[in-house]
């Protein structure tokens, strides 16, 4: 199995600054998308970028100009650079990834998910 744990979440006040860290971990083959997304209080976990294997990023349009996904293929692990946060981007914010793993029934692409990192804008 594959774990994600996330790092660099915290307080910032309204146009600061974060980066998001999260580095998988486990028995898999390989790693497919990686990426974040975030839940506020009352809403729905909604996608805030991804990244593929090659580098291709998509985010979602709230934080276009602002957040940057990276990705460390070598290391498994992901970042999210946020700058000019708002106080709409307080959340939690949750890593995850599509990963081949071997089970004990065979071989499958599964998603993983952190245990998430608040981040809380605050002046």
């Amino acid at each position: 199995q594959v774990q994600l744990v996330e790092s660099g979440g915290g307080l910032v006040q309204p146009g600061g600054s974060l980066r998001l860290s999260c580095a998988a971990s486990g028995s898999m083959f390989s790693i497919n998308a990686m990426g974040w997304y975030r839940q506020a209080p009352g809403n729905q976990r909604e996608l805030v970028a991804t990244i593929s294997t090659g580098g291709s990023t998509k985010y979602a349009d709230s934080v276009k100009g602002r957040f940057t996904i990276s990705r460390d293929n070598a290391k498994n692990t992901v970042f999210l650079q946020m700058n000019s946060l708002k106080p709409e981007d307080t959340a939690v914010y949750f890593c995850y990834c599509n990963a081949v793993v071997r089970l004990p029934s065979g071989v499958f692409i599964r998603d993983y998910w952190g245990q998430g990192t608040q981040v809380i804008l605050s002046s």
